[in-house]
């Protein structure tokens, strides 16, 4: 099953890829989001070494478990081919109302049919408070109108 845009990419249908996964992780859906995944997709992700759709929607259980009111926004760094890199920030809170604003990157390698071979995340956490946050929306896909990490100095 083919899961569109299809590489090689381009600067439109990079950005589109992205997008599509900022919207699918801002559900906190494991399971939606595993999907996107290949049946054996590798993950790096901080120190965690991840294999398999299983795998992958187990760790996003656990980490939507632990980090509260999750939202993201991605924005393409580059793209070549098969591969895309991203820049990303999101911001969360633990069980006692504890905010982080965490940023990253994520390099990824897709197969033919647009599903995510391999993914490799770099993370950093950082304390905010609450008075800090940036990202308003209401929990979900982030709004069309909403600034992106650019226009937001991340």
């Amino acid at each position: 099953m083919d899961r569109p845009p299809l590489p090689p990419f381009d600067a439109t249908t990079a950005a589109q890829k992205a997008r599509m996964a900022e919207d699918a992780w801002n559900t906190r859906d494991p399971a939606r989001v595993a999907q996107a995944y290949t049946v054996d997709s590798r993950w790096r992700n901080r120190c965690e070494f991840i294999q398999g759709r299983e795998a992958i929607q187990a760790f996003l259980t656990r980490k939507w478990a632990k980090e509260l009111d999750y939202r993201l926004i991605k924005e393409v760094w580059a793209f070549r081919d098969n591969r895309i890199a991203v820049r990303f920030a999101y911001e969360w809170h633990d069980d006692s109302s504890n905010w982080f604003r965490s940023f990253g990157n994520e390099n990824w390698e897709f197969d033919e049919h647009g599903l995510m071979r391999l993914r490799i995340a770099s993370i950093n956490d950082l304390p905010i408070k609450e008075s800090d946050r940036k990202y308003h929306w209401p929990l979900g896909c982030r709004p069309d109108d909403h600034p992106g990490l650019s226009a937001l100095g991340l």
